[in-house]
């Protein structure tokens, strides 16, 4: 039966998550203190103890989710559970070209952490937020958004029916959010995030992480990555290339690329690494679609997929 690992974004880091993996497992141990030689930060600090609000900055969210992420899917590889493809939910997508053999974990870490960091710059330049919306179409939401003529504001995550994120200018996010209230949405709420990520604002930090990207060595990918932009199946470097580049900017289509994904006979899928947001998004796209998640030593020990 063919088989995804799905890897989180933003928003589903907690303080202490992979604490075990470091004290319970030489490649844990392994990775996280290469973290934080690449890093140039004491990161596992950050991810073990916190503060949450530090944590929670951009910059060291990022790389706390990918390093925990791609820990847990190499171990699962490890005992024997090998995907048939991957897709990662924007900085997901890097975890899952990762443990798809794209990169290794160092070149990935080095390239989340020029993206983060990059996302912090880009929000400090040119202040945003986003809001999530539930119960309106896509359609709808696009349209308001295109027509709102007070200042940058563009749908950002089409995650699930019902349920898509806008991003850009405080003003123009806050504005928009009253008149999707009006158009019949059921619930508008603003987001607590540094940036209004995935919109046209972002350009500062596309630019810089095109660069790097330019100049990292990508392989060919062992199993194919549903790309968050194109939600086409991708492995070539040039593809790999292209739609990590094109992220930045772009909508992540996540409802689109597990529909794609089911679509493609893949029955069953592993939220691999911290929480259980693509858990409930998943349900909320094909309730018949078999999910499930691992975070922690104990279940990855435990996991017996048939």
């Amino acid at each position: 039966m063919p088989f995804a690992f799905l890897c989180p974004g933003q928003a589903s880091q907690k303080v202490g998550m992979g604490l075990d993996l470091y004290q319970k497992t030489a490649l844990g141990k392994q990775y996280f203190d290469r973290a934080n030689e690449i890093m140039g930060v004491d990161i596992q600090d950050i991810i073990f103890s916190g503060p949450e609000d530090t944590l929670k900055q951009t910059q060291y969210t990022q790389p706390a989710i990918y390093i925990v992420s791609v820990i847990i899917g190499e171990l699962l590889m490890e005992n024997g559970v090998q995907p048939a493809c991957a897709a990662g939910h924007s900085l997901g997508e890097y975890s899952a070209l990762t443990l798809a053999k794209a990169f290794d974990f160092e070149t990935g870490l080095r390239l989340v952490k020029i993206r983060a960091e990059g996302m912090q710059i880009s929000g400090n330049q040119h202040p945003g937020t986003m809001a999530a919306v539930l119960g309106l179409d896509d359609d709808q939401i696009i349209n308001i958004c295109e027509d709102f003529s007070g200042g940058i504001v563009v749908a950002a995550n089409f995650n699930a029916a019902g349920q898509v994120v806008i991003s850009g200018e405080t003003d123009a996010v806050q504005s928009v959010m009253h008149i999707l209230k009006e158009a019949g949405a059921l619930k508008v709420v603003e987001l607590n995030v540094s940036g209004a990520f995935h919109s046209p604002l972002m350009k500062p930090a596309k630019d810089s992480l095109t660069k790097a990207l330019e100049s990292t060595i990508i392989n060919h990918s062992e199993i194919p990555v549903y790309a968050n932009v194109s939600t086409a199946p991708v492995s070539s470097a040039d593809e790999i290339r292209q739609a990590l580049i094109d992220q930045l900017e772009n909508p992540v289509r996540w409802h689109e690329s597990i529909t794609r994904l089911i679509k493609d006979g893949v029955t069953s899928a592993l939220e691999v690494g911290p929480g259980k947001v693509l858990q409930g998004l998943s349900r909320r796209i094909d309730r018949s679609f078999n999910i499930s998640g691992v975070e922690s030593l104990e279940q990855i020990l435990n996991f017996n997929h048939v």
